[in-house]
């Protein structure tokens, strides 16, 4: 049996119309939402889950207070570097996050993402919508892997809030 197949990860449900200009994503986390709103907004967290397994994270600005800024690497083992960067729009804990998101490899192309926790007892639904500024921009980042980049992040999410559940 593969690493792969032994890992679990949370379900992510994705919403991608033909012709619209977003991407509505819902997963369900296995802890309370003060936790996974910590790991949204805090750099040492988001460095240990943030982006398929394959690349580490290098961060190099990370403010999550309205009107900060942040700008992350992805770094491949080959020394390659992906940059993205955004602004935070509205930070509300634990309940929302509104910011701009930029792949620098393709600039000029910004997303509107915004991130909503919402308690389910001891679980947390996560919804992100992100509206870009044409469908031909939406378009590519599906056709970019965005949804196994999500899907690994999202599953990295769960292992890391196991551990933080664990007081470790």
């Amino acid at each position: 049996m593969s690493s792969k197949e032994t890992r679990t990860a949370p379900k992510t449900e994705y919403v991608i119309e033909p012709g619209k200009q977003e991407i509505v994503t819902t997963t369900i986390l296995d802890a309370p939402r003060e936790l996974v709103f910590r790991a949204y907004t805090e750099p040492d967290l988001v460095a240990q889950w943030w982006g398929p397994y394959r690349y580490e994270l290098d961060i190099k600005k990370f403010d999550s207070r309205p009107g900060g800024e942040w700008r992350v690497d992805h770094v491949g083992k080959d020394g390659s570097r992906h940059g993205f960067r955004g602004v935070n729009h509205d930070v509300v804990a634990p309940e929302r996050i509104c910011q701009t998101f930029e792949y620098l490899g393709v600039p000029g192309h910004v997303a509107l993402q915004t991130a909503t926790f919402e308690a389910l007892g001891n679980k947390t639904r996560l919804v992100t919508q992100s509206v870009f500024q044409s469908v031909m921009d939406r378009d590519g980042m599906v056709a970019s892997g965005m949804k196994e980049g999500a899907d690994e992040s999202m599953e990295r999410l769960a292992q890391l809030l196991e551990k933080m559940k664990a007081g470790k």
